[in-house]
């Protein structure tokens, strides 16, 4: 037997071969999602805000600003460039200030959208919630209905309606609204048909609460907030579908001047008055983004206190 001399002992490995366990957890990772997600709903709220303020305060402080009467006419300022004297946007055709023409046809833009939004949320909460939340013939009927609907072209259906009862004010808010009353109930239903199985549900039927009354009195309060989200993701497409219908003459008819009006009647002069098509569609553009980035931030945010409870 050899004696065992330092030589044949085997040197311990150095210290920076050991392996270490990472420092970086797998919650580490988890909470720099969520921080991240965090501050990307909060930026979409902030910008959707500006944006959104940017058009509607002016809008609906059109009233009270410094502005010449959006109908004033003077043939001897016809198409005057953007910033020029008296005139920020510069004007239109007529000689009509086009900075007013924008803001007070916002003013019949923006009423129609939210009256739009309003009457298709209200119809397309009510009937969601009573597709999802008592099934059987009553889901049925309403599940063929949205299926119906929404395999219909959108736009040709708005146009036929209102080529049979005329282009008036009422129409086009109840025609956009009956058109997108089903993105809505949609919702609304999946959000229910969760909603029924939880076991205050249960609990309230084994108390004697009439399913009605369960509907009304807890089921809806626990859903009303989603869906409200996206009745606000609505009101850019209810905007563009107004815009769209007054560009192609369909919209509201004069006196009422609205943006879709504005950039119809300034087309002609594209080639050499930009301003009268480019001005009020940015203005478009801009409400559309904030409001859409507006919803988008509010409904993570929603998601994410959801998922931590």
């Amino acid at each position: 037997m050899s004696p065992v001399t330092p030589s044949s002992l085997a040197a311990p490995p150095p210290a920076a071969a050991v392996a270490r366990p990472s420092a970086v957890t797998p919650r580490d990772f988890a909470r720099a999602s969520a921080t991240r997600r965090r501050r990307g709903s909060r930026l979409k709220i902030w910008v959707g805000s500006i944006c959104t303020l940017l058009v509607v305060a002016p809008v609906l402080l059109a009233g009270v600003l410094p502005i010449p009467a959006a109908n004033h006419q003077d043939l001897g300022q016809r198409r005057l460039p953007p910033l020029s004297p008296g005139h920020l946007f510069g004007t239109d055709q007529l000689g009509r200030d086009l900075q007013s023409l924008i803001l007070h046809g916002g003013q019949v833009s923006l009423l129609v959208g939210v009256l739009a939004v309003t009457v298709s949320g209200v119809l397309g909460i009510v009937l969601g919630s009573a597709a999802g939340f008592f099934g059987g013939r009553i889901d049925s009927v309403i599940s063929r209905v949205l299926e119906a609907q929404l395999s219909l072209p959108l736009l040709m259906m708005l146009l036929l309606v209102v080529a049979l009862f005329g282009p008036s004010l009422p129409v086009i808010t109840f025609v956009i609204a009956i058109a997108q009353w089903p993105e809505v109930a949609r919702l609304t239903r999946s959000l229910v048909l969760v909603e029924r199985e939880k076991p205050y549900v249960a609990a309230a039927r084994v108390l004697g609460l009439h399913r009605l009354q369960i509907l009304l009195r807890h089921v809806i309060p626990n859903v009303i907030k989603q869906a409200t989200l996206v009745v606000l993701l609505l009101l850019a497409q209810a905007v563009l579908l107004e815009s769209a219908l007054s560009y192609l003459g369909a919209g509201p008819q004069r006196p009422f001047s609205t943006w879709g009006r504005i950039i119809a009647d300034g087309q002609d002069y594209i080639t050499t008055s930009w301003w009268l098509v480019t001005i009020p569609g940015l203005v478009i553009v801009v409400l559309v983004v904030g409001v859409n980035l507006l919803g988008d931030g509010l409904r993570d945010r929603a998601r994410r206190r959801k998922g931590t409870k």
